[in-house]
């Protein structure tokens, strides 16, 4: 219940975000996820809303169970470790988690939860986020975009979050660069 009582605050005190006008509804970013092994493990899109992006995460071949999910800083995923993407994306300089009384990550998201079979879909909201170009987001406070100059990746990590401790998640397993949808 806390954890949705925060999202709704969070939306709410997002509603009147300056810089949103910038961004065109429906407009789209996807992410092409690999393993360490370069491998596809599926996609996430992140569409543009009213207010803020609505991130779509449609992934096989990933081991079962709860896994932390995140916006990484760079738009870099280097195997086998992905240490090329940097830290969680977090232009505040907030803590991490949604649990954390200083605040969350722009980049924390709720755990991907992988089906038995390897699968995973879901669907998330940020109104932290925006798909507009930088000099259209910039100086605007929220929301941040991802289209900033180092671009932003989106990872998998090998366990759970904590919603409280930035190292909680363990390993990052999967990644993938968020870019312009190709074709």
């Amino acid at each position: 219940m806390k954890r949705a009582v925060t999202s709704i605050a969070a939306l709410a005190a997002c509603l009147a975000c300056p810089g949103l006008a910038a961004a065109q509804q429906g407009e789209t970013l996807t992410a092409d996820v690999v393993n360490s092994e370069g491998q596809s493990v599926g996609s996430v899109t992140f569409e543009q809303v009213e207010h803020g992006v609505v991130i779509t995460a449609d992934l096989s071949d990933l081991p079962p169970g709860p896994h932390g999910f995140h916006i990484h800083e760079d738009g870099v995923c280097e195997t086998p470790d992905f240490q090329s993407a940097g830290g969680h994306y977090t232009p505040e300089g907030h803590a991490h988690g949604f649990d954390n009384p200083d605040g969350y990550h722009v980049g924390d998201l709720p755990n991907l939860h992988v089906a038995d079979d390897g699968t995973a879909t879901a669907e998330f909201f940020s109104p932290l986020l925006t798909l507009s170009q930088p000099a259209e987001a910039a100086g605007n406070g929220t929301p941040y975009t991802l289209r900033d100059e180092s671009g932003s990746a989106i990872m998998i990590h090998e366990s759970e979050d904590n919603y409280m401790d930035a190292d909680s998640a363990g390993s990052r397993i999967a990644c993938g660069v968020i870019a312009e949808p190709q074709g």
